[in-house]
C-alpha cells in the first residue's frame, strides 16, 4: 500500500509542479541559452535504485568542464565555475526541477536518498553502499534537509586549509549514510509528507532546525 501511495504521490506532485512552474521554467531556459556557455541542460550519470546507473537531469549551473577545474566534483560557496544564473538556480533549488522528468520515468521519487556519482558512492562505508539504494533515490530527502548548508561547510573547511575530500569521506558521507538508513527504517506516508514540507521550510528558513522537533530520533550529527 505504501509503495503504491508513494508512486501515486510522485506522479501527482510532479504533474502539478510542472504545470505551476511552466511560466517560470520557460524564461529560465531562455536565460540559460543566452548566458554562460549557452546550454540549458546538464546530464550526469548517477547511482540509482539497486545501484544501477542512470542519467540525472538538471539545469546547467556550472561550466561544462567544471569536473576538471578547481575543486573538481566538490562545489564551494561562490565557486568561480558557477555560471551567471547558476548561483540563483542553486540557492533556490530550481536547478533540481528538471529531475521531475526522472521521476516521471520512474528513475527517481520525490523523497529518497539523493543519487550521487559513482566516485562519490564509493566513499560511503561498505555497509551503506549495500543498502542505501534499496529504495528509489529522491529529489529530496532527510540528508538534503540536514545538509542544506553543505557548500558552506565545505567552504569553511577549504578556507581553514583543510582537505575537503577527506572531510567528505570521513565526516559527510558516513553521516549521510546513517541518515538514509534512518529513513529506510522509518519510511511511511507521514515521513515522506513531513520531508516534503521540511524541504520547502528550510529553503525559506535556511537556519531552521525544525526537523529535530518533527523527527526526534534522528542520528546525531558530530560536526
Amino acid at each position: 500500500m505504501y509503495k503504491l501511495f508513494k508512486r501515486t504521490l510522485d506522479l501527482i506532485i510532479t504533474l502539478v509542479t510542472i504545470i505551476l512552474f511552466l511560466p517560470l521554467l520557460i524564461p529560465i531556459m531562455i536565460g540559460l541559452k543566452l548566458t554562460g556557455e549557452g546550454y540549458i541542460w546538464y546530464f550526469q550519470e548517477r547511482v540509482g535504485f539497486k545501484n544501477k546507473l542512470f542519467d540525472i537531469w538538471k539545469f546547467a549551473t556550472m561550466l561544462k568542464d567544471s569536473p576538471n577545474i578547481g575543486t573538481g566534483l566538490i562545489t564551494t560557496k561562490k565557486d568561480p565555475r558557477i555560471t551567471p544564473m547558476g548561483g540563483f538556480l542553486r540557492s533556490s533549488k530550481i536547478n533540481e526541477l528538471p529531475q521531475l522528468i526522472n521521476i516521471l520515468r520512474g528513475e527517481m521519487s520525490i523523497v529518497g536518498p539523493r543519487p550521487v556519482m559513482k566516485k562519490s558512492f564509493e566513499q560511503y562505508p561498505e555497509h551503506i553502499q549495500k543498502v542505501i539504494y534499496n529504495v528509489t533515490p529522491g529529489l529530496t530527502g532527510i540528508g538534503s534537509i540536514i545538509f542544506r548548508d553543505e557548500e558552506d561547510l565545505i567552504t569553511n573547511v577549504k578556507e581553514k586549509g583543510g582537505d575537503i575530500w577527506d572531510f567528505y569521506v570521513h565526516k559527510i558521507y558516513p553521516y549521510k549514510g546513517e541518515l538514509e538508513l534512518w529513513y529506510q527504517e522509518n519510511a511511511s506516508i507521514y515521513t515522506d509528507i513531513m520531508i516534503i514540507f521540511l524541504t520547502a521550510w528550510v529553503i525559506i528558513f535556511p537556519k531552521s532546525e525544525l526537523y529535530h522537533n518533527i523527527f526526534k530520533d534522528l542520528p546525531k550529527r558530530a560536526f
